[in-house]
């Protein structure tokens, strides 16, 4: 059974992120896979980084302290799935602040040499499940931070078998028949991830 961290980014229950991330987790959990289902707002993840943390970032084991349920949360989980709504070519704040506040040396990787090694290897498939209010050109232009982020970042410290990043670009003028066959690919994805 493979056991997935399936994060979760948007505030609003109603969206249509929150429709996909039901899907994800649907299907992964009809596949028989344990879902850990890390809804960040609903579990009132802070995402500031405070001065105290900032300061023991590089103090391996201490740094670990103040989000030790996040870490262990991820050192469990063999695929991590990112279900976020792109905004201001960015991650939501609270998505952003997770990765500042959890992937920590020690915990997502490590430093040798003052070069980051990957530790996170035991995830062997990400996933990012995203929406873009502009156009697939219009975030290449910006540079697309958020694929670049997942696609080399966190890919990076994780080094997954498997990758998926899965986005459907201007969304503010998707017609219902458009989300509903994005909502059916991510479906058809999560079947065969």
């Amino acid at each position: 059974m493979t056991r997935a961290l399936v994060l979760f980014a948007h505030p609003c229950p109603e969206s249509f992120s929150a429709a996909l991330h039901g899907r994800v987790v649907e299907t992964l959990s009809r596949r028989g896979w344990q879902v850990d289902d890390c809804d960040l707002n609903a579990e009132g993840f802070s995402p500031v980084l405070t001065t105290d943390e900032r300061r023991r970032y590089h103090d391996v084991g201490a740094n670990v302290a103040p989000v030790a349920g996040y870490v262990d949360r991820l050192r469990a989980a063999e695929a991590l799935i990112l279900v976020f709504p792109v905004w201001n070519f960015g991650y939501p704040a609270i998505l952003k602040g997770f990765l500042d506040r959890v992937f920590l040396p020690g915990v997502s990787f490590r430093l040798e040499d003052g070069k980051v090694k990957p530790n996170l290897t035991h995830i062997r498939k990400l996933a990012a499940v995203t929406t873009y209010g502009g156009t697939r050109l219009r975030a290449m232009m910006a540079g697309d931070p958020p694929r670049r982020s997942v696609t080399r970042a966190v890919w990076h410290v994780c080094r997954p078998e498997r990758m998926r990043y899965l986005a459907l670009y201007d969304m503010n003028r998707a017609s219902d028949a458009k989300r509903v066959a994005f909502l059916d690919q991510v479906g058809r994805e999560m079947e065969r991830f």
